[in-house]
């Protein structure tokens, strides 16, 4: 007899790290299509540079300035990143996984058709970023601010979002599956019925009752 299909997010595989690293000191001159392995990156300036095709591996980001550079294909594989900027980069088609971020600030930052696999964002400032069309699979977003971000036809699937601000977000043509939702703020957050499968507790559906109301038409008048 086949077991049931739980309906219960699996948490993200946490990168798999050396023990040791090469220190990479000054920015590369080149980053395009450059690969980097076992590297630590440490408060380099990298910001609005051309970076397509960047791969990085078994390495660590600590206050790594990214802000507007251009991502489009990175790769980004057992990597744990502390702090710094995303803001506004173009991570488009780029795919992470086994990745943790935390406190990194991604506003506006542009991941469409990216893959996410087993990846964490914790304390992570990820408002009016864009997740249109991107594949996310055992991610976790903890404590992170999400408002206004873009989820236009995301496919969703095990993805635990824990005490996250989505006010105003957008979830036009998003399918989640096997996800959950604790203590989140859905404040006129955009096409609620997309929330559909979605697992919350009763004083998370209690608190949010006016946004699911929404999402099925029913109408709320005062007693």
């Amino acid at each position: 007899m086949s077991r049931p299909r739980t309906t219960v997010p699996a948490p993200p595989t946490a990168p798999d790290l050396p023990e040791s690293f090469e220190s990479l000191v000054e920015p590369p001159s080149e980053l395009r299509r450059l690969d980097l392995t076992g590297t630590v990156l440490d408060g380099l300036d990298l910001s609005e540079q051309p970076a397509q095709d960047l791969r990085i591996v078994e390495s660590r980001l600590e206050n790594v300035d990214l802000f507007g550079a251009d991502l489009r294909g990175l790769t980004l594989r057992d990597v744990r990143v502390e702090g710094g900027s995303w803001a506004t980069a173009n991570a488009g088609s780029a795919r992470l996984e086994r990745v943790e971020l935390h406190g990194v600030r991604l506003t506006g930052a542009a991941l469409p058709s990216a893959t996410l696999v087993d990846v964490s964002l914790v304390d992570c400032r990820c408002d009016l970023a864009s997740f249109r069309c991107a594949e996310l699979l055992n991610v976790r977003f903890e404590g992170c601010r999400l408002e206004e971000s873009d989820f236009y036809e995301a496919r969703l699937a095990s993805v635990l979002l824990t005490g996250c601000d989505l006010t105003e977000a957008s979830l036009a043509g998003a399918v989640f599956e096997r996800s959950e939702m604790r203590g989140c703020t859905l404040t006129a957050v955009g096409n609620p019925e997309r929330l559909r499968g979605v697992r919350m507790s009763i004083a998370d559906a209690v608190r949010v009752a006016d946004v699911l109301a929404a999402a099925v038409g029913i109408e709320i008048v005062e007693d």
